[in-house]
């Protein structure tokens, strides 16, 4: 019976799941980790629900990390990579809402001036309408610049 309690501990240790709420919007999706810390095999949950979404019509994120009071270096990194690869794939990732703790990571980690930050919210979405514009104009074959000679 022992053995088999330690055993279930283990695994229990082992696997672990992140919470996330997720609202989907007509431009982007929010995405609101519903834990307190960020550990380094939690962002490896963080990415299975983003990534998936750059399959979506509508694959622009905003992270919200209100809830979220500490993080490590690893999966402050690890949601670095993860911004850089939907920017890869022209889609919007914007993070929000850091407490303080949260941000003090990043910037020792030096990761701030890489990252599209906003302090709140409403920013983040107006960020992704602007990321959103911009990419349907740039995209669009009937862009004619008139130059003057």
């Amino acid at each position: 019976m022992i053995k088999v309690a330690t055993h279930l501990y283990t695994i229990v240790n082992v696997i672990v799941f992140m919470e996330v709420k997720i609202d989907t919007k007509e431009k982007f999706t929010v995405i609101t980790p519903q834990v307190p810390h960020i550990y380094d095999n939690m962002a490896a949950d963080l990415a299975a629900v983003c990534l998936p979404i750059l399959e979506n019509k509508v694959k622009n994120i905003i992270l919200n990390l209100q809830a979220v009071s500490a993080i490590d270096d690893d999966s402050a990194m690890d949601i670095a990579k993860l911004q850089h690869r939907f920017y890869e794939q022209h889609a919007s990732f914007v993070i929000c809402e850091m407490k303080e703790p949260v941000e003090a990571v990043f910037e020792k980690s030096e990761l701030m001036d890489v990252l599209n930050y906003t302090p709140t919210e409403s920013e983040a979405w107006d960020i992704v309408q602007m990321e959103e514009i911009e990419r349907e104009l740039l995209d669009s074959d009937d862009v004619h610049f008139d130059v003057e000679e």
